[in-house]
């Protein structure tokens, strides 16, 4: 009887331990590092999918255009932070092999973490 009873009361905690949780983009990330790890991985898509034609986007690897700096090491040429005012007004270069982008505010940011997570320790 005895092992039932405590059977049972387990079986009970143990009901009252799973709840249902929000989907993932209603969750309030209060005190992690989630939604910067998902911006991260946007800000990498988005550089694989607009960029990685000319540029070396990862962490690793030749840039395809040889004049195309590196991503990873734009931290060495300027606070990445300060790209974010370029990339919302439009990153225009002076030669004909870089397009002119004009990103979204959420592609800014997310395109920004991205370049901030991929750079040498201390030149972010």
């Amino acid at each position: 009887m005895k092992h039932v009873v405590a059977l049972a009361m387990l079986l009970g905690l143990t009901g009252c331990a799973v709840q249902p949780t929000a989907p993932l983009a209603q969750r309030a990330w209060v005190g992690t590092s989630l939604p910067i790890v998902a911006a991260q991985q946007r800000g990498a898509a988005y550089a694989r999918a607009n960029c990685a034609g000319c540029h070396a986007v990862g962490t690793t690897g030749d840039s395809p255009l040889a004049a195309a700096p590196h991503f990873r090491d734009l931290g060495l040429r300027y606070p990445v932070e300060n790209l974010a005012e370029a990339f919302a007004e439009g990153i225009n270069t002076g030669h004909a092999e870089m397009p002119e982008f004009v990103l979204s505010t959420e592609e800014n940011t997310d395109l920004v973490a991205y370049l901030k997570s991929i750079q040498p320790s201390g030149t972010e």
